[in-house]
């Protein structure tokens, strides 16, 4: 959901001023489906919240192909008019703030606009769906009229963006950094030797959990006992 923008009216009463909001919104869902809706209330997020409301209910499924239209269409309302041509992929959305967000809520990423006459937001939204619904597949048309056709223009346009669009490399992620520490230095801390400190220690060497004697490495062995 987008909003774009709210308006405020007054009305003078006997006791002052009365005001109120009035919010448009357009929604969609970025894969072909938009619309858009005009709420008023006392307060902005009831008026928000009603267009909203509003918008769902009136959703407009558009024929897309790939990221853009599928052929260039003019959409007119009262006295302003939006010409909306397909373009090659990395193009970009080359609209005004209406248009765009309308555009890019619908799912198409890859147009170019223009707007003639009144750039009045409601005027422009209307003109804008206006030439929305004109839109039309090329595989509805074939059904209808009973002819075979090639591909359209916009879809060699598509193909021959294709050889010029980056092409994704997959990376190994860098590993960890190796652990150079020598083993026995394992396990110091703070402490200094001995595995003092915060340092991890190893695991206890046999006969030190029963409180035997350990013989250090190099070190005579003691004397046994006498019988």
């Amino acid at each position: 959901m987008t909003n774009l923008g709210v308006e405020r009216t007054s009305a003078t009463v006997k006791g002052g001023r009365r005001f109120s909001f009035g919010a448009l919104v357009v929604v969609g869902d970025r894969r072909g489906k938009v619309g858009f809706g005009y709420g008023k209330s006392n307060e902005v997020p009831q008026a928000i919240e009603k267009a909203e409301r509003y918008a769902k209910r009136q959703l407009l499924t558009l024929p897309l192909v790939g990221t853009t239209v599928p052929h260039e269409v003019e959409g007119k309302f009262s006295s302003s008019k939006v010409r909306i041509l397909p373009a090659a992929p990395g193009t970009g959305v080359v609209a005004g703030s209406t248009v765009r967000a309308i555009l890019e809520v619908a799912g198409v990423t890859d147009a170019i606009t223009k707007c003639y006459g009144t750039t009045n937001k409601r005027n422009v939204i209307k003109a804008v769906f206006d030439g929305l619904e004109k839109l039309r597949a090329a595989d509805r048309i074939k059904g209808a009229r009973g002819i075979t056709m090639g591909a359209t223009t916009i879809e060699d346009k598509i193909e021959r963006g294709k050889r010029f669009a980056p092409v994704s490399v997959k990376r190994d992620k860098a590993k960890g950094p190796v652990n150079t520490v020598d083993d026995g230095r394992k396990g110091r801390g703070r402490g200094g030797q001995g595995g003092g400190g915060r340092g991890r220690r190893g695991p206890a060497p046999e006969g030190a959990a029963s409180g035997a004697p350990t013989v250090a490495d190099g070190a005579p062995a003691p004397d046994a006992p006498k019988a």
